[in-house]
């Protein structure tokens, strides 16, 4: 048990993320424990993309085209960051629980922190892409998060089967069942953020 926690690391899960048999192979081990890896995996991958974004934005101001920068405020900015960094933790868990209800379906594992573990790998990329966000620009940011969320789809159909220990058949369905429900929620969360904005729930934009 030891040595699962010391291995519970973001620059342990980064080393996974390139490595993606050994990945499969490490993650297929017993189950580390749930709030280990949220303290030492789940937060503090979850609190880099909204530091990266204010310093970025506070910075730079955010680039949609070619026109002016969109300034946020300090007091937006900060607002913005917790909210991104409540939605990071939030994607992360509420992934893998979803993953472990639908374990049973799939005859995969069901232990809460082997899921946890794996969706923080699935998750990687993004994170690591997220150095774009010093740079704010939309199509900069785009141009980095789309390779990014190939690999996290390659991670998710590579490694599922083994690290959650049911059949490439029924790992395929699974991983595709997952990537539906993150597809919903992303819609989601964007509709209720453009509403909330709508309704003048949100920071003001300067020039």
């Amino acid at each position: 048990m030891a040595a699962i926690r010391n291995s519970l690391s973001p620059w342990h899960f980064a080393g996974l993320m390139a490595r993606p048999s050994k990945a499969c192979d490490r993650l297929a081990g017993p189950a580390p424990e749930v709030h280990d890896v949220i303290l030492r995996v789940v937060l503090p991958l979850s609190i880099v993309p909204p530091v990266l974004a204010y310093v970025g934005g506070a910075t730079f101001g955010w680039r949609l085209g070619g026109g002016e920068p969109l300034y946020i405020p300090a007091d937006g900015l900060v607002l913005i960051s917790l909210a991104y960094f409540v939605a990071l933790v939030t994607g992360f868990v509420s992934t893998a629980l979803v993953a472990s209800w639908m374990a049973g379906t799939y005859g995969a594992r069901r232990e809460f922190g082997a899921h946890l573990a794996f969706v923080a790998l699935v998750g990687m990329p993004a994170i690591v892409a997220s150095l774009a966000h010093l740079a704010p620009h939309a199509f900069v940011n785009m141009l980095l998060l789309i390779p990014a969320l190939i690999w996290s789809l390659y991670l998710l159909y590579r490694c599922l089967p083994a690290a959650l220990g049911t059949s490439p058949e029924r790992g395929m369905l699974m991983a595709s069942s997952l990537v539906a429900y993150v597809l919903v929620a992303f819609v989601s969360l964007l509709g209720i953020t453009v509403v909330l904005w709508s309704g003048g729930i949100g920071p003001a934009l300067g020039v």
